[in-house]
């Protein structure tokens, strides 16, 4: 059918800011009580509170009470990688600094060394897992990096099969290329080449078209503002688009150089500094926050209060990989949101929403709920918004449209041909 209506929606909630969506502006959200929702082939074609229309060859979805949001997009995530880190755990909790977890082979040299090791067959096995597992949360579209390979050769098998996952399955991913995400042991006392080297094979990841963003992590410990911009100028000249890890542990400039080089996200941002929230507040680099990850850690959260109340663009995202957010429940990231980064759920809605999509350039075709964009829909088992970020720990989820086709219902993927 190339119809099909949604109905008896109890309250539709989205935002209809342009975007990116700063400051008070993010707690703006449009309600429509019992609304329904018209698609026609993969688009929205109309939403009201009474439809009139024909209903030859149409599918008809009783929403049955159930309010409707956007479908999520969840801006970071680690999607592919080897093995799993599970072992470290008790070391964690024990108080073992990474530092020494790393020393001893542990931390992502373990991951790096497992995705090395696996082929493509197991790393796409691996994540299509948790990749179904998202969409059960809601999630419907993805960004996603490499970077456990720390070579061209495995960051290429790892966003190989990235490609293969956004064919094959109905999260859409966006692509990115992370190959600075570590410093090779082999390369301790030879900086200078690996990052001439990371350079040198962006132009292999621009001419095979395999990611659309380059990002790195500038860290104490990891890679200096400077050399990020370095990175970041190449990946600009190429025609890649930018994010960045940056303020996690201390701030060493990496925001700055995300602010004056107009890169599309500015991820982390535990530790940034005051006169970087002014400077974040009047661009419009995104500040993709990542509770999940503190929460997983035991460290300080972002200030969101801050960044929101001083007018920043704020997105929210799990960090989904096997060192510091192992979960793929991004209902309660955003539920985390809530209670660490004292976010109020219209916000939480705008962050999980809009723009995510602004800071991926897709929010002219998703992350709203508007006539003309694409019917990415999801139905939630809550009282209202409020509810949904309140009740934490479980699956809200009872029903996604993706691109206009149900795929998920009462929980349960359906299977068949995307």
């Amino acid at each position: 059918m190339s119809k099909t209506l949604i109905k008896n929606i109890k309250t539709l909630y989205t935002s209809r800011q342009v975007p990116p969506v700063k400051g008070a502006d993010m707690s703006k959200v449009y309600e429509l009580n019992n609304a329904y929702i018209l698609i026609e082939e993969d688009k929205i074609k109309e939403i009201g509170t009474l439809y009139t229309g024909n209903l030859i060859d149409t599918f008809i979805y009783d929403a049955k009470d159930l309010i409707c949001i956007p479908g999520l997009i969840d801006s970071h995530t680690h999607l592919v990688f080897g093995g799993s880190r599970e072992h470290e755990f008790s070391k964690k909790i024990a108080g073992v600094p990474y530092l020494d977890i790393l020393k001893e082979g542990g931390g992502i040299h373990s991951t790096v060394k497992q995705t090395k090791a696996a082929t493509s067959e197991v790393l796409y096995d691996q994540a299509k897992k948790s990749l179904d597992e998202m969409l059960l949360f809601g999630v419907t579209t993805l960004e996603a990096k490499s970077g456990y390979g720390l070579d061209l050769a495995t960051e290429i098998k790892q966003l190989l099969t990235l490609k293969k996952l956004n064919e094959l399955n109905p999260i859409d991913i966006l692509i990115t290329y992370l190959g600075a995400h570590a410093l090779p042991p082999k390369y301790k006392d030879k900086r200078v080449e690996f990052i001439n080297k990371v350079m040198l094979d962006l132009e292999y990841i621009k001419e095979n078209d395999l990611a659309k963003y380059v990002d790195v992590f500038c860290e104490k410990g990891v890679f200096t503002a400077l050399e990020t911009e370095k990175i970041f100028k190449r990946a600009l000249e190429l025609g890649f688009k930018l994010r960045l890890h940056s303020d996690e542990i201390e701030s060493i400039g990496g925001t700055g150089v995300a602010i004056k080089l107009k890169a599309n996200t500015v991820d982390h941002l535990m530790a940034i500094k005051d006169e970087d929230i002014t400077s974040l507040a009047k661009s419009n680099t995104i500040a993709n926050l990542l509770p999940a990850t503190s929460f997983f850690l035991n460290k300080e959260y972002a200030p969101a209060r801050k960044l929101i109340d001083q007018g920043c663009a704020v997105s929210v995202s799990s960090d989904y990989n096997p060192g510091s957010t192992p979960s793929e429940n991004y209902q309660f990231t955003l539920q985390l949101a809530g209670n660490k980064l004292r976010m109020v759920p219209y916000e939480i809605l705008t962050a999980a929403t809009i723009n995510p999509a602004y800071g991926l350039d897709i929010s002219n075709k998703v992350g709203s709920l508007e006539v003309g964009k694409q019917a990415d829909i999801l139905l939630l088992d809550a009282l209202n918004l409020d509810y949904f970020i309140y009740h934490y720990g479980i699956n809200h989820t009872r029903a996604v449209f993706k691109n206009g086709k149900l795929v998920v219902d009462n929980r349960t993927i359906i299977k068949e041909e995307i």
